[in-house]
């Protein structure tokens, strides 16, 4: 026999099965200790820092490409006098924290705003070579770190400008929440800026100042190890098929204070798709990391939770062996004893009858075998006994499989569906609200930054416009649509409403009664249209209009661990989504309309981000809103960004030990279709038909010659039916052969 053929290896096979998900059970399903911080208030932090890692690359992109943009659309025209530029500059853009121009020939400055910036790290290395105007991290007088972005313009005749822009490498002004601080850290660990920490001198104790000093510490050390962390590879770090943040980001657990331990999560800022290459503020090498003091989780007491895997491992070996001893009674004995009185036969020992089993394929076979064991013994069988057999036969081999899968069953199925279910009362660790608050005020930030940096383009692009030449305004609007991505459709309308220049889609209508220069339309549409404009100068009433793209408002919302995420309006009506929606569709839940209401109440300085909880029904919900707050013109649109999720998602041990037990239930099922169905597949079909095959032969049939499917005992018992088959026919032709030959008296003389 085969190693893997027959029916003992699937029946072993089950056993082994059996046995290793009960001391998985054991192992799983019973207590574990609470960890030190939940695997999601981890997850959190990650995320978090993520997030701001994406407002940090983003925001010193945009800086670089807005005055990239400004000097070629200065460099474009006719030379421009260097205050001028410096103011344009700071109207459209206020953004930089210095700026500077120099003629690159004498090295003079021409005009200078705002902060101070140093010149001695210029020179030919910068300004030459394959890293030419390259953006450079400078360290000012104060011990301030400034990113340095260059870009040269045309001056008056042939001379040649530099325009020198300087921002600070600040933690992006996000909000943190309480006690979360945050940090900026450069290759080597070194801390370039925070934000979160208490001034010490606001502190009303020295137990606030040591702690105060710890979490300091606690920042240093953690930073030095996200630094060392984020040198590797995104590619050979993340899990494959993981998707999810280009760059490379993880979690980290520090020391514990007071009963808290410092949780971080850190992310290096990557491009926001990696196939476009590396942007600007990716190539620079910073780390963010994002630290929260947790307080401590403490070991559960034991509780009748302790005996649930013991008990679960035990019944399932229990059901296990009855499932195996079913098997043996009903298919395996049977099929060897069947294999054994089929070779007898085959040798042409007829002495003893053939043991028939009880019921099933098995006493068909049996049956068959002893009508046969007469007839090569020379008694045939009467008309009709093999109807009679079949009738008194009935049932087979699906039967025991069926009743083995009850049994298993009767185990997946309370453990899969009963064992350790969770319900509204889960506890769910505060930091997960706040998180979920913190982070859609972020988003909400962002998309905020977004629509005040389109209008902020816009204003620019205004700047440059020449309606009396329609030509060269629409080769403007066509360039510019193709450098700004956000944009769907860019055009000027004039002071009778009419288009005088266009670029891209179908523009929509624009009212110069709105006062509103960020505006959304389109009710009765497939989706919202969202316009911003700005004046052109010199030409009262003409406007310079440009549709910001939903799926670029879309994109913005989508974040990992944040679960849905939606802008509404002042209605709570949907403006965008992270995932598919209806333009101006409600909000699902009723809880969520009043959680808007609630964030756009006017609270001291304005509306306040919110978080809740939502327990309805056995399910519980974490949702927060975040309304648009932090000044520009996207501020005052009365827009919110909402966002909930499912708290089942969380990675908190309640929700473990029932994805623990679900995931029992599935392997016993697997284990149900794997064991039962090879057996059924190897076995019981071929057995059925070598029923039929040997009742055919007891009733007669000696034409049809059998071949064995499988090299196993049903495949032995066909072998041995064949060659009962081949004895009968000879006996047969014999038979036949005699009344023809001629006696050996018979004769004449």
């Amino acid at each position: 026999m085969p190693l893997l053929g027959g029916i003992r290896p699937p029946i072993a096979l089950l056993c082994v099965l059996v046995l290793a998900l009960a001391g998985l059970t054991a192992k799983v399903l019973g207590p574990d200790a609470e960890p030190v911080v939940p695997k999601a208030v981890l997850s959190s932090q990650q995320h978090f820092a993520q997030d701001g890692a994406i407002a940090l690359r983003a925001s010193i992109d945009e800086r670089v490409t807005d005055l990239e943009r400004t000097a070629t659309a200065l460099n474009a025209g006719s030379g421009a006098d260097p205050e001028r530029v410096l103011s344009d500059l700071g109207k459209a853009y206020q953004k930089w924290t210095g700026t500077t121009v120099l003629d690159l020939e004498s090295g003079e400055v021409l005009a200078a705003r705002g902060e101070r910036i140093p010149l001695a790290w210029l020179d030919k290395d910068v300004l030459t070579g394959d890293e030419a105007l390259t953006p450079r991290m400078v360290r000012l007088e104060t011990g301030d770190v400034r990113l340095m972005t260059m870009a040269v313009l045309e001056g008056k005749g042939e001379t040649q400008q530099l325009l020198i822009a300087s921002n600070s490498l600040a933690v992006p002004s996000i909000n943190l929440g309480p006690f979360r601080s945050m940090a900026v850290v450069a290759r080597g660990g070194e801390v370039l800026a925070t934000a979160g920490f208490e001034q010490s001198e606001a502190l009303n104790s020295d137990a606030e100042r040591e702690e105060l000093t710890f979490l300091q510490k606690q920042m240093t050390r953690l930073s030095d190890r996200a630094a060392e962390e984020t040198e590797q590879n995104p590619l050979s770090v993340r899990e494959p098929g993981s998707g999810g943040y280009p760059g490379v980001s993880g979690t980290l657990l520090g020391g514990g204070y007071n009963g808290r331990v410092a949780t971080a999560g850190y992310a290096s800022l990557a491009a926001a798709d990696p196939e476009d290459g590396e942007s600007v503020a990716a190539g620079l090498g910073l780390t963010v990391v994002a630290m929260l003091p947790v307080v401590q989780q403490h070991a559960t007491t034991v509780d009748s939770r302790q005996l649930y895997g013991l008990l679960a491992a035990g019944a399932l070996v229990l059901l296990g062996l009855l499932a195996v001893a079913v098997l043996w009674v009903t298919v395996q004995r049977p099929l060897l004893a069947l294999f054994l009185e089929s070779r007898r036969l085959a040798r042409g020992d007829l002495i003893r009858p053939v043991t028939v089993p009880r019921w099933g394929e098995a006493a068909r076979i049996g049956s068959a075998l002893e009508r046969t064991r007469g007839q090569l013994g020379g008694v045939s069988a009467p008309d009709g006994a093999g109807d009679a057999r079949r009738r008194r036969f009935r049932g087979g081999g699906r039967g025991p499989l069926a009743l083995t899968a009850v049994l298993l069953l009767l185990w997946c199925v309370p453990v899969g569906l009963l064992l350790n279910r969770t319900d509204g009362t889960v506890s769910i660790p505060a930091a997960m609200v706040n998180d979920q608050r913190d982070r859609t005020d972020l988003v909400a930030d962002r998309v905020r930054r977004a629509l005040n940096e389109a209008q902020a383009d816009v204003l620019s692009i205004s700047r440059l416009i020449d309606v009396d030449d329609p030509g060269a305004t629409e080769t403007l609007l066509k360039d510019a649509l193709r450098e700004h991505t956000r944009y769907q459709a860019l055009y000027v309308v004039g002071e009778d409403g009419n288009v005088v220049a266009r670029a891209g889609g179908d523009p929509h209508a624009w009212s110069e009664e709105e006062r509103s220069l960020v505006r959304v339309s389109g009710k009765g549409e497939k989706k919202p249209v969202v316009q911003t404009g700005a004046p052109v100068p010199k030409h009262k009433g003409t406007t310079l209009v440009g549709e910001v793209r939903v799926e670029f408002l879309n994109s913005l919302l989508k974040r990992p661990g944040l679960g849905e995420v939606r802008i509404v309006n002042a209605d709570a009506r949907t403006l965008a989504a992270s995932d598919g929606f209806l333009a101006f569709e409600g909000l699902p839940n009723d809880a969520l309309p009043d959680l808007v209401r609630a964030g756009n109440v006017q609270v001291g300085a304005g509306p306040v981000e919110n978080g809740l909880l939502i327990r309805d029904r056995g399910a519980v919900t974490v949702a927060a809103a975040a309304p648009f707050t932090g000044g520009g013109i996207a501020s005052d649109l009365g827009w919110t960004v909402v966002s909930w999720q499912n708290a089942d998602r969380f990675e908190i041990t309640a929700y473990e030990r029932e994805d623990r037990a679900v995931l029992a239930g599935l392997l016993g099922l697997a284990l149900i279709v794997v064991c039962l169905g090879w057996i059924h597949l190897v076995v019981v079909r071929p057995l059925r038909a070598l029923a039929a095959d040997a009742e055919n032969l007891a009733d007669g049939d000696l034409k049809t010659v059998h071949y064995p499917r499988y090299q196993d005992e049903v495949g032995a018992v066909v072998r041995s039916l064949e060659l009962i088959r081949q004895q009968l026919q000879a006996r047969r032709q014999n038979q036949a052969r005699r009344p023809a030959e001629p006696r050996l008296d018979a004769g004449g003389r």
